[in-house]
């Protein structure tokens, strides 16, 4: 049974966990100027009166701002259509809509590495995925295939190579989160140092986030697997 678990876990649950991985990973490098633009953000800005008055739950409509690595999107209240900014990798973020009390210095966006790093994690990861897959299922191709999927050299590639797609991924959502968390604090703490006479807004990191951290927590499951057939395999040839 545990066999029977195991193989299943190789061939099926790990490479639709790294698909899912990749799925999710992308949503949070293009949103939200490319898709999900009003849904899916690592920054945003909202209205709210929670920060003017203090433990008001009073609702409140007003300009709404989407932060993303690429860009960004807004609207003027919560009717009115989004707009969206140009796809870049360094971009200018369109903050017209809010108030001009607002500080809107502390929105600034990460250095032009931050999304280069994150598209060679991707990139990195597709390739594994790809790999992964075809060496998981080569017991069903035939030929020539079958017998150079078989050398070890492929899969010890393939390892390595989900490795540093996984490293170099993490480490930059990681510091994602700190530079959009620390921007998050300081445009807060500027309004509510302002009082009642501060705009009605908000700052929240966005559920991107959450979606590159599950995406990190499935993609461990096929490295962790490559991982474990290297050693099974170095064991054998000690």
């Amino acid at each position: 049974m545990i066999a029977g678990l195991s193989k299943a876990v190789t061939l099926y649950l790990a490479p639709l966990l790294m698909l899912t991985s990749l799925i999710l990973s992308l949503f949070a490098l293009l949103a939200p100027t490319l898709l999900l633009h009003d849904q899916v953000s690592l920054l945003m800005v909202s209205p709210s009166a929670a920060l003017t008055q203090s433990g008001s739950t009073k609702g409140v409509d007003g300009p709404s701002v989407f932060i993303g690595v690429l860009g960004s999107c807004a609207r003027t209240n919560g009717a009115a259509s989004v707009n969206c900014t140009a796809l870049s990798i360094s971009p200018q973020y369109d903050l017209s809509v809010l108030p001009s009390s607002s500080p809107n210095l502390l929105l600034s966006a990460p250095t032009a590495s931050a999304p280069v790093f994150m598209a060679i994690s991707i990139l990195l990861s597709t390739l594994f995925f790809i790999m992964f897959t075809l060496i998981s299922f080569r017991h069903k191709m035939g030929g020539k295939i079958s017998v150079m999927l078989d050398k070890p050299l492929l899969p010890r590639a393939s390892a390595w190579i989900g490795c540093f797609g996984f490293l170099i991924g993490l480490t930059s959502f990681l510091i994602l989160r700190m530079w959009f968390g620390k921007a998050v604090q300081d445009f807060n703490a500027s309004i509510a140092a302002q009082g009642q006479q501060g705009p009605e807004l908000i700052a929240s990191t966005g559920n991107a986030f959450t979606m590159a951290w599950v995406a990190y927590a499935f993609f461990a499951v096929p490295i962790i697997s490559s991982m474990t057939k290297l050693n099974i395999t170095a064991a054998k040839n000690a």
